[in-house]
C-alpha cells in the first residue's frame, strides 16, 4: 500500500475492517442465540417458568441466530457497496484525467 494514498485517503482500509465486523457479528449472533436457546430449555424444564415461556425464549434464540446472521450480512454488504462505488468513481476519475491530458 502506498503511504501517500493512505495519508490522503485515496486508498480505503475499511473494507478489510468490514469483513472483521461481519465475523464478529456472526459470532455475536450465534452466542446470543445459543444463550437464549439454553435459557429457554432451562425455563421449560425447571420450576421457575412455564413450558410456553421457555418455548418462546427457545424460538427467540433460533430467530436470533438466523435473523442476526442475515442482518449482519445485509449491513456489511451495504457498507461494502459504498466502498465499491468509491472505487468505481476513482477509476472513472482517473480515466477522465487521462483523457484531459
Amino acid at each position: 500500500m502506498n503511504f501517500k494514498k493512505f495519508v490522503s485517503f485515496d486508498s480505503m482500509i475499511t473494507p478489510v475492517i468490514i469483513k472483521v465486523i461481519f465475523w464478529i457479528g456472526l459470532i455475536a449472533s450465534a452466542i446470543f442465540g445459543l444463550i437464549s436457546i439454553f435459557s429457554g430449555l432451562a425455563i421449560m424444564f425447571s420450576g421457575y417458568g412455564s413450558g410456553g415461556e421457555g418455548f418462546i425464549v427457545f424460538i427467540g434464540g433460533l430467530a436470533t441466530i438466523v435473523i442476526g446472521a442475515l442482518l449482519t450480512r445485509v449491513y456489511c454488504e451495504l457498507l461494502i457497496i459504498f466502498f465499491k462505488m468509491h472505487e468505481s468513481l476513482n477509476k472513472i476519475n482517473e480515466k477522465l484525467d487521462r483523457l484531459d491530458k
